[in-house]
């Protein structure tokens, strides 16, 4: 079966790219929720090559929200499904560039529209799994419910307005 190429890259992995001069390496910063919650640290900035920009923040998501997220999961069936099931070293998830804000002064990045509870209640992946179309659709019907993703076209998928940055 020949492999097909991949999509998104970690920026660690990629030799000839760098954070642009003019804007900061959030590596390390915390990331907060709208009602100033701390969801976890970002781990990495994820690129996508054929743009040739970070369209993700790869967020290590911290203990307590797992175990907010695992708690939601001890809820018996017949009270309402639940989508995502985590398995044991799944504590990353990716947050899209345009869904935060970044706070220089106080080296945080601030996710004004996803809230705690969500995030806790998302389906993660392990620190070094690809990152493929299907979990980004998945994740992104969870953040931005209101989209349709039932057509997925290549050329313009990073084209949507929580895939570009405003400072």
């Amino acid at each position: 079966m020949e492999r097909k190429e991949r999509n998104l890259y970690r920026l660690d992995e990629l030799s000839d790219y760098k954070v642009a001069s003019d804007y900061p390496d959030v590596r390390g910063w915390n990331l907060i929720d709208a009602d100033n919650k701390t969801i976890g640290k970002i781990d990495n900035l994820i690129v996508n090559k054929t743009t040739e920009r970070v369209v993700y923040l790869d967020v290590e998501v911290n203990e307590d929200l797992i175990k907010e997220g695992h708690e939601a999961y001890a809820i018996p069936s017949n009270k309402g499904a639940h989508e995502f099931i985590n398995k044991e070293g799944e504590d990353h998830l990716i947050l899209p560039i345009g869904s935060v804000s970044l706070d220089e002064d106080n080296k945080k990045v601030v996710s004004n529209v996803i809230r705690y509870e969500t995030f806790a209640n998302t389906d993660r992946f392990g620190k070094n799994n690809e990152i493929e179309r299907e979990y980004e659709v998945k994740l992104l019907s969870v953040y931005y419910p209101e989209e349709d993703y039932t057509v997925v076209d290549e050329d313009d998928f990073y084209d949507r307005r929580y895939f570009k940055h405003n400072r």
